[in-house]
């Protein structure tokens, strides 16, 4: 299975959106994530070795894939093939957004 690095994106991620920073949610969102799942092979995210992450980039980048159309069992296929040594609780993080935008498009 293929591993994306957010390291390999960015050391220091950044705002929600790409008009508040670079290196924004949204842009991992539509520049690396989107174009992967439209591969259409499996992949895993490695959280790692970056700078921390503000929940803002987290909840774009993950729970926004829900908001741009992408399947809900895509989204929770990505969220089961997340790695992180460094702090598992990110893990736990981005699942509780994707669940809370699940809940807000029943």
């Amino acid at each position: 299975m293929k591993v994306i690095n957010v390291v390999d994106f960015t050391e220091f991620p950044g705002p929600r959106e790409r008009k508040f920073g670079d290196f924004s949610g949204e842009e991992f969102r539509e520049t690396i994530l989107i174009p992967e799942i439209q591969n259409g092979e499996e992949f895993a995210i490695c959280l790692d070795n970056v700078f921390g992450y503000g929940s803002s980039f987290l909840e774009e980048a993950f729970a926004g894939l829900l908001r741009k159309g992408i399947p809900e069992n895509v989204v929770l296929s990505i969220a089961n093939n997340l790695i992180s040594e460094d702090d598992p609780s990110l893990i736990v993080e981005i699942k509780q957004y994707i669940n809370e935008q699940l809940e807000r498009q029943r």
